[in-house]
């Protein structure tokens, strides 16, 4: 019976302990962006970004690794600063927007690398197509805010094609690169 009940306190003192290490985050907008670069004509870069979304992280180690990470965008908020481009960029000739309103992003593994660096594997929907991705996680840090919550800032980066989501299929690759590069700067803070 004494070994039981030592058994069992063990056991509570770890599960209390991965409770305590575990932590909810989410997004402060405030300080975020959701942006991305393509090139153009194969000469200059065009930049534009997602005004409307969100991120949830999940930690359940003290740093990011072993992290599940989801994301929510709003494709009919793109913006890159032309509002006649974002016009027809949310048409069906591109994102077509009223039928596939949102871009998701859910990881699958979430492993440290060196230093600060995180390989970040998910599953990336877009115009209603999804595919497994690896992206570049950095994290560049963790501070507390005025009301004592800790913050971190996270930078991720990757690259998809544009083609295998069928996103602007009829244009061509000489006019719009088929590499989309992703650049999220995002700040979360723990709940």
């Amino acid at each position: 019976m004494k070994k039981l009940f030592i058994s069992l306190s063990v056991a509570f003192a770890l599960v209390s302990f991965v409770v305590l290490e575990a932590g909810s985050w989410s997004l402060d907008a405030g300080h975020s962006r959701l942006g991305f670069t393509v090139k153009h004509m194969g000469v200059s870069e065009t930049v534009g970004q997602f005004d409307k979304f969100d991120v949830k992280i999940t930690t359940p180690n003290a740093d990011f690794s072993g992290a599940t990470i989801e994301l929510n965008a709003e494709a009919k908020t793109i913006n890159t600063y032309l509002s006649m481009r974002d016009d027809h960029l949310r048409s069906a000739d591109f994102f077509e927007v009223e039928k596939y309103p949102t871009i998701t992003f859910k990881s699958t593994s979430v492993k440290k690398a060196k230093g600060n660096k995180y390989v970040i594997t998910g599953n990336f929907t877009m115009h209603g197509v999804t595919k497994t991705v690896v992206l570049a996680g950095t994290h560049s840090g963790t501070t507390k805010n005025k009301a004592g919550n800790d913050l971190a800032g996270l930078k991720i980066t990757g690259m998809v094609k544009r083609s295998e989501y069928g996103v602007g299929a009829t244009m061509p690759n000489s006019v719009v690169a088929d590499e989309v590069y992703l650049n999220a700067d995002l700040e979360v803070v723990k709940n």
